[in-house]
Order: structure tokens, then C-alpha cells, then sequence
């Protein structure tokens, strides 16, 4: 459908009647002749007199006139309603990229992948569920970076997410600084809910602050925190005399993380496989649902030029008119 802006400006319509009655309708001679557009010239051979249009002249300028008047309104086109859901909750990723993360202990289509890739696949899908949130990306390894600040646009943080790379951020492990990142852009939102999910494979060895000093600070903040513990507890080694059983994730702080969880509210949860890290995204869908209530909003596009345009057309004409 099409609606006015500005649809009080109609009122100015009959304006050039008002002053076509009101106006004196002679001028003594001693008076300055004024030149109007689209009147006739002043000439009289006894007095000067303002000579009226004619008809054709006269129907062109009240077009004109109505046309101006119409994109002063600013004419536009609103189109269908398009649903959203607005939950009103900012939810935080915060990925490790420390060099542990490059340890190829996680299966994906039959592949080994490194931990980084497999969070890359299972977040994806998880950030797309996430309609109506607003959501943000901070990568931490030596030093915690905010990646992507808080925003509806989904397809944004996944890209970027997709494009992170092992130490792009350092090779050691910063979990303090990068909850107290979180914090810091979180805290200042009116949101009905703050979360930071916090994925890591390591134990805190770089950074400021301490992570439970940084749990205290989220919790003072009512910044709720789930903690995912990444790696396999178990994987076969080939060597000189064999293979031999390790544990990938001996550096792995649980006890930590699991405090940290705690202290805000959160859960700690442990992804040893692609299955576990993929259950756990959905056992956040249901902490963490989205808004089922709707808001709608109508695209809108400006349609003023169209009868600008017309009435540029016909001032062109006019003045052509007039030159022959």
C-alpha cells in the first residue's frame, strides 16, 4: 500500500485560490509591474493589468502545484509484514584458538578434525537457530578479541567464526580475559538476558585476570556462563613400538571451568566427540529458548521523486511553451 509521511502538508492545496481571490485583482500604474511564472506577460496599451491564464496554462500550473504539494508529503510504499522474533537476550560465543585446539582428536564424516573445525561445524547450525537473539564473538588465546560485536545478523558471526584460525590469537589460553571481554560489552545492555557460552580445551595460562575473579565480576552482572570442556579423553598414538593410549585433554581444568559455571548460574558441560559437542547445543536450545513471541515490521520505500520528477516535466513544458 501507499501512505503519506507528511499527509498534513495536503492542507496547503487551495493555497494559490486563497491568494488568487485574496490578492487585489488591479494595480494602479504608478506601481512596479511584477513578473509571475506561468502568468501572461503585463502588457495593456491604456494601463498595466495582470493578465490571466489561460486555460491550458492555468490546468498545467495547478498540476504542478499538486504534484509538488504531493512529494512535500513524501509519498511511500509499504510492503507485506515481515515476522520476527525479538527474545530480548544477548548471547555471547567465546572461542579458544590456543595451539591445543589443533589437536585432530574429534571425528567429522569419517575424518579426523581438529577441535577448532569441530566447533565450527556444530556452532554454525546453532547460531542459525538463534532467530531474535542478538549475538556477539569474542576469540581469546593469548589475548582475548571481540570479534564480532552484538547483532541480528546471524550469517555474520557464523562467516567469521568459520574464518578463524588456530593462534590467530596467540598460542597460550586467556579464559579470565576473555569472560571479562564478555562482561564488559554485555554489561551495559538493558536485555532481559546475558549469556556467554565459553569454549575451551585448556586450563587458564595467560591473561589479567584470574577466570573466577572474571566469574565473580559476570555473576555481579547477572551474566549467566556455560562452560564447554573440548577433547577426547582417549586416543590411540602411533610410535616406534606401536600404538599406545594418551589422553588428549590431561591440561583440561574442569574443576575451574565447572566453578565458573556455577558461580553464574551456568553448567559445565564435556564434549569428548562430535555427537557430545552436538547434544550439548541443543541442551542450550532448550536453557536457552528462543522468544516465541513476534514483532513485525513493513519495508518502506520513498516514492517522492515520481511526482518531482512530474512536475520538473511540466515546468519544462511550461517554459517551452512560453519561449515559442
Amino acid at each position: 500500500m501507499i501512505q503519506l509521511f507528511f499527509p498534513w502538508l495536503l492542507i496547503v492545496l487551495p493555497l494559490p485560490l486563497l491568494i488568487y481571490w485574496l490578492a487585489p485583482s488591479k494595480f494602479n500604474a504608478q506601481q512596479s509591474a511584477l513578473r509571475v511564472p506561468f502568468l501572461a506577460d503585463l502588457a495593456d496599451n491604456q494601463s498595466v493589468k495582470i493578465a490571466i491564464p489561460n486555460r491550458y496554462r492555468l490546468w498545467l500550473a495547478a498540476i504542478a502545484w499538486t504534484l509538488l504539494v504531493l512529494a512535500a508529503a513524501r509519498p511511500q510504499w509499504l510492503g507485506e509484514p515481515i515476522e520476527q522474533a525479538m527474545s530480548g537476550r544477548d548471547l555471547m560465543l567465546a572461542v579458544d584458538l590456543s595451539a591445543s585446539m589443533q589437536e585432530q582428536d574429534f571425528i567429522l564424516n569419517k575424518q579426523a578434525v581438529d577441535r577448532l573445525t569441530a566447533i565450527k561445524a556444530i556452532a554454525t547450525n546453532f547460531i542459525e537457530r538463534r532467530v531474535g537473539d542478538r549475538l556477539g564473538l569474542i576469540l581469546f588465546g593469548t589475548q582475548a578479541y571481540l570479534q564480532t560485536p552484538l547483532t541480528f545478523d546471524r550469517k555474520t558471526v557464523s562467516t567469521l567464526l568459520n574464518e578463524s584460525a588456530i593462534g590467530l590469537a596467540g598460542d597460550n589460553t586467556a579464559i579470565g580475559d576473555a569472560i571479562g571481554l564478555a562482561v564488559k560489552r554485555l554489561r551495559n545492555e538493558s536485555t532481559n538476558s546475558r549469556v556467554l557460552i565459553l569454549l575451551t580445551d585448556g586450563a587458564n595460562t595467560a591473561g589479567e585476570v584470574s577466570p573466577l575473579k572474571a566469574a565473580e565480576l559476570a555473576a555481579a552482572n547477572h551474566l549467566k556462563i556455560y562452560t564447554i570442556g573440548i577433547g577426547a579423553d582417549e586416543m590411540l598414538v602411533g610410535g616406534f613400538f606401536g600404538y599406545r593410549k594418551v589422553n588428549p585433554s590431561a591440561d583440561l581444568d574442569e574443576k575451574m571451568l565447572i566453578k565458573i559455571a556455577e558461580s553464574t548460574g551456568g553448567y559445565y558441560y564435556r564434549a569428548k566427540n562430535i555427537d557430545e559437542l552436538n547434544n550439548i547445543y541443543m541442551r542450550l536450545d532448550e536453557l536457552e529458548p528462543v522468544e516465541k513471541e513476534k514483532q513485525y515490521f513493513r519495508p518502506r520505500r520513498e516514492l517522492y521523486f515520481m511526482p518531482l520528477a512530474a512536475v520538473l516535466a511540466l515546468a519544462g513544458l511550461l517554459f517551452w511553451r512560453k519561449t515559442l
